[in-house]
């Protein structure tokens, strides 16, 4: 049959299905239905194979079926108790105690009586000192790293935070910024007991100019809400990740997020039009402009993008918000090998053009972890490599049809094994759910070494396969998933506990490997505590000799957010 009236075989069938309110079909089952022309039994039997519990279940606890690891994150105590989180955190080690052989309290104040009633007078009714409380805050995301913070402070302005951390530095009170804590590299959260302000009631929209499309808010603006008030009024955010709804906006642009769609929009250093900061002495830094050109002297904003809280504290944030998509669609590909893979990114490029969005990968474990841990269904058969595509533009039959003829193309030319297509938004967050579903479901295996690393894509999963063989059965499982539109690899390491002994075999392993092949340690999830001291595999001596003399020269004192960041010892 000629590839275009099987296009259109293929199209009527599906349209068909969908009318009748069956599932969706993979493209090699359409193939097969029209090749046996099976009955109606054989085809809802058929589908089913692939979808009978298809997506999404509600993700669990185990042990609890109610509690799902977004409310034991972000404290939601609507549906589990204040005992249920203090529990999960509490059993967190201190990160003095897990890391005692390298890190050191540096010279800062011990917190007094005093300095919380100074606090109250500036915070009226916003100085936390509860316990429990302070245990959320202490403790990182991921559950690997927790500090002893007495006090956490909740400012709702830019002068209230300017008020707080000029006190601090007349006191010498070393101070962690907070945003939404879903940093994945210890970088939130206080090592020892340094002072957390949190961004959390900075959440108002300043400004949106329509015709424009620029967004200036606060930093403490969650990123899914902003999503909500750009696209009321037909934009969109040029920033998407998993955690975008607890997230901040401020620690977004602090550790330079990238998230699923840094491919079609780049990255913040390109959207971020603007900051207000606080300083660490206190001064207010006003560089919050709403100008796309302005070309008078150092483009200041830019310390800031990645800074991760060692320059100050961001406190506003102006943005450039791209006009939303019209239309999204999504492919769901299977293929038998990651060379594979990268054959069909290349046809995505040529055929798809200016209309794709997003390119990601997940291997076999990934999708064996995620059935596993959150009873989370892949819509494919099993294979050893999956790929999501997503189209988004204004038209949406336009960027189907051009979806469909690349799906049947890849599999023609045996790039693709198998695949399926979804524009229902529905269907279109379940087949995200895949791929979003992974870092929650690692969590419940116990302990994950994460690493977030960016490689040349002609050895992207290599090191993956290496990993596997240096680890063995020391581990539960290497998982391997990530965005190879822009070369990021997200490798994770379970186990059931934390291991100094599978520790030393990952590190400084990993780092070495990727050093090798002039890759970075760190691509999206910045440095924090957890990889400071690999700064040197991705950076010279001089480029971070450079950096902390910014650093010296903007916080003399070094109060502000540290042992993050900066090696324990600096390369001469």
């Amino acid at each position: 049959m000629h590839n275009l009236a099987r296009s259109c075989l293929s199209w009527q069938l599906k349209m068909s299905i969908r009318n009748k309110g069956l599932p969706w079909l993979s493209y090699n089952n359409h193939r097969l239905l029209q090749a046996q022309q099976t009955s109606q039994e054989q085809t809802t039997t058929l589908a089913s194979a692939n979808f009978s519990t298809w997506l999404p279940l509600r993700p669990y606890v185990k042990g609890n079926p109610t509690v799902t690891l977004k409310q034991v994150q972000h404290n939601s105590l609507s549906n589990i108790s204040r005992t249920d989180v203090v529990r999960h955190s509490s059993n967190v080690p201190l990160t003095r105690e897990r890391y005692q052989s390298h890190v050191k309290r540096g010279p800062f104040a011990v917190l007094s009586d005093l300095d919380i009633s100074s606090f109250e007078k500036i915070l009226p009714g916003r100085v936390v000192t509860d316990r429990d409380e302070l245990l959320y805050s202490n403790t990182d995301w991921l559950k690997t790293v927790r500090g002893e913070s007495r006090v956490l402070l909740k400012p709702k302005t830019t002068e209230e935070v300017s008020a707080i951390v000029k006190y601090c530095s007349d006191r010498n009170l070393a101070i962690n910024p907070q945003g939404g804590n879903t940093g994945m590299v210890g970088g939130s959260v206080p090592v020892f007991d340094e002072v957390i302000i949190s961004t959390q009631l900075m959440n108002k929209v300043i400004s949106l100019d329509t015709v424009s499309g620029i967004l200036v808010c606060q930093s403490g603006c969650i990123l899914d809400n902003l999503y909500k008030h750009v696209e009321e009024h037909g934009l969109t955010m040029p920033v998407d990740l998993g955690a975008r709804g607890s997230c901040h906006i401020g620690g977004n642009v602090a550790t330079n997020a990238g998230g699923i769609h840094v491919l079609r929009y780049g990255s913040l250093h390109g959207s971020v039009l603007g900051i207000e900061a606080v300083l660490p002495d206190g001064q207010i830094l006003d560089c919050l402009s709403t100008l796309r050109k302005d070309n008078t002297g150092y483009d200041l904003k830019q310390l800031f993008i990645g800074s991760e809280g060692t320059l100050g504290i961001i406190t506003g944030v102006s943005i450039l918000c791209p006009q939303q998509p019209q239309a999204v669609s999504v492919g769901y590909l299977a293929c038998e090998s990651f060379s594979q893979i990268l054959e069909v990114f290349k046809a995505c490029r040529a055929h798809l053009g200016e209309v794709l969005s997003a390119f990601e990968f997940m291997d076999s474990q990934s999708l064996a972890l995620i059935k596993e841990n959150m009873n989370i269904e892949n819509p494919l058969p099993e294979y050893p490599f999956y790929v999501l595509v997503e189209c988004s533009g204004s038209n949406g039959r336009h960027d189907e049809e051009k979806l469909m003829s690349l799906l049947q193309l890849v599999i023609d030319d045996n790039i693709a094994v198998d695949g399926t297509i979804a524009t229902d938004l529905t269907k279109v967050k379940n087949i995200w759910r895949l791929r979003e579903a992974c870092p929650e479901a690692l969590m419940f295996d116990g302990y994950c070494y994460k690493y977030d690393i960016s490689l040349p894509l002609s050895v992207f999963y290599q090191l993956v396969e290496d990993m596997r063989a240096r680890l063995k059965d020391r581990v539960i499982r290497v998982v391997a998933y990530g965005h190879v539109g822009d070369g990021n690899l997200h490798l994770n390491i379970t186990a059931k506990e934390y291991n100094e002994e599978t520790m030393a075999l990952i590190e400084p392993f990993i780092y070495d490997w990727v050093a090798k092949y002039r890759g970075s340690v760190s691509a999206e999830h910045g440095l924090g505590f957890k990889k400071k001291n690999f700064i040197y595999h991705s950076k010279t001596p001089t480029a971070v000799a450079l950096m902390a003399l910014i650093k010296k020269t903007v916080d003399p004192k070094g109060i502000m957010n540290p042992y993050k960041l900066f090696p324990d010892e600096l390369r001469t």
